[in-house]
């Protein structure tokens, strides 16, 4: 069962919908790009059915979750958070603003009241008719997950002989703090993060945590100072799983923080950064590495498309979840 629903048009139960549109939009997927996994159902929660007869319907499930205070996701997500979760099938444009139309009416009253909350909806970059319906609905392109294949970086720039780059030990901690600070605080400028009272102490415990679970590191120092960090992990992409919605199944690689102080910045650190990381980042059999960047971001949006790494799917949100139209 995906959850609370109600009749739609056609008589049909909305979980006959949505299993019937999945299909659709499985071979939808395939068309638009082919290195998306397979579309899988949404998870559970309120269904939502629009149109009617082959080609009118859309679907969706709308789901909504709070964050608590403290948590790390609080760094990059509004506090109460409503998410479109679009089974579009066929219908394309049509269907994505006639699911967005009917998303407003399906928010609780206390996300729709909530200063600190966001509508989100993640849905393949290449899909330019439905991105034309989020944008009509007030949704904004936030973040892209973007991937890369396995392989060396293209090209070679000079190497500056006075940068260090070095994997990071907890004695480094504090440093390390440091530039992650430094990397929220612009983010928030131009993408979805959030400079939070409690943000320094939140990025102390996740990297205390990093370093736990053995997860690689990577500093660069120049004349002794710290000037760069780029945070790093494994993981896998099974059935089932969050991940597996979004990349093929498999083990993937992945850049969770990467940041260059102010001064630094255009002088190859951030290339030597990735050149040290991309080898503990794709170990035999790897599927490839994805980051999250934020396009109205002016440096990661051109940075990490020059690395390799294109997008696949989009973050659309809009914030406070009150001003989704």
């Amino acid at each position: 069962m995906i959850g609370r629903s109600r009749a739609t048009p056609s008589g049909r139960s909305p979980e006959v919908v949505l299993t019937e549109l999945l299909r659709d939009q499985q071979a939808r997927f395939a068309e638009l790009d082919t290195g998306l996994p397979p579309a899988v159902l949404p998870p559970p929660g309120d269904v939502v059915v629009v149109g009617d007869g082959p080609g009118g319907e859309a679907a969706g499930v709308v789901t909504q979750h709070s964050w608590p205070a403290g948590s790390a996701p609080l760094l990059w997500s509004a506090a109460e958070v409503t998410e479109l979760h679009p089974v579009l099938g066929h219908s394309g444009r049509r269907g994505a603003d006639r699911l967005l139309a009917e998303w407003p009416g399906r928010v609780p009253a206390r996300v729709r009241a909530a200063a600190d909350s966001a509508a989100v909806v993640t849905w393949p970059s290449r899909d330019v008719a439905a991105a034309r319906a989020f944008l009509d609905h007030g949704l904004v392109p936030l973040a892209v997950l973007a991937v890369r294949r396995p392989g060396p970086l293209a090209g070679v720039l000079d190497r500056d002989p006075g940068l260090e780059v070095r994997p990071a030990g907890e004695d480094d901690l504090e440093g390390c703090v440091e530039l992650a600070m430094h990397e929220i605080a612009y983010s928030s400028m131009v993408g979805g993060s959030v400079l939070r009272p409690d943000a320094e102490a939140v990025k102390r415990t996740a990297l205390r945590e990093r370093w736990a679970r053995g997860e690689p590191i990577f500093l660069a120092e120049r004349d002794g100072r710290l000037v760069g960090l780029l945070e790093c992990g494994l993981t896998e992409a099974t059935p089932g799983s969050w991940l597996a919605g979004l990349l093929p199944t498999g083990r993937w690689g992945y850049v969770n923080c990467a940041s260059v102080l102010p001064g630094h910045r255009g002088r190859g650190v951030g290339h030597a950064l990735v050149a040290a990381a991309l080898p503990a980042l794709q170990p035999p059999g790897v599927r490839g590495t994805y980051l999250y960047y934020n396009p109205p971001n002016p440096v990661s949006s051109v940075f990490w498309p020059r690395h390799g790494y294109r997008p696949l799917w989009t973050l659309w949100e809009v914030r406070p979840a009150a001003a989704l139209r």
